[in-house]
């Protein structure tokens, strides 16, 4: 479990479990709150993270569920379209971030700019 051990007593007295993500993070609302439907307030909902906190780690489905987005849990089982990619955690600043063409880190070397372009000159 990667939460302190403030974020799992908590967890334990006030939280209900309500599901489980492909990637083993776990999540939970306050248990018995209930929210009429002229207030202002949300329900509060958290995660547990399976590996050390990283909010990129939360696929889209479950964000729109912690993010009041939508009151629907996501299925167990999600269904991807075949042009959908896996969910991936946002990896920058590590050695498999994008670089485009051009970057530092890849050679500093970019495609030549097309023959249309003129420098700005001051007169």
């Amino acid at each position: 479990m990667g939460a302190t051990i403030g974020t799992r007593l908590f967890t334990k007295l006030a939280g209900r479990y309500v599901g489980k993500d492909e990637f083993g993070n776990r999540y939970y609302k306050a248990r018995g709150a209930a929210v009429h439907a002229d207030s202002l307030r949300h329900e509060r909902r958290w995660v547990i993270y399976k590996d050390g906190d990283e909010a990129t780690k939360v696929p889209a489905e479950w964000h729109g569920w912690l993010h009041h987005t939508t009151d629907e849990l996501p299925p167990e089982k999600i269904e991807r379209k075949a042009w959908q990619k896996p969910h991936r955690e946002n990896l920058t600043g590590t050695p498999e971030a994008y670089r485009p063409p051009g970057h530092t880190l890849m050679g500093g070397k970019r495609a030549a700019s097309g023959g249309d372009y003129e420098p700005w000159k001051p007169e």
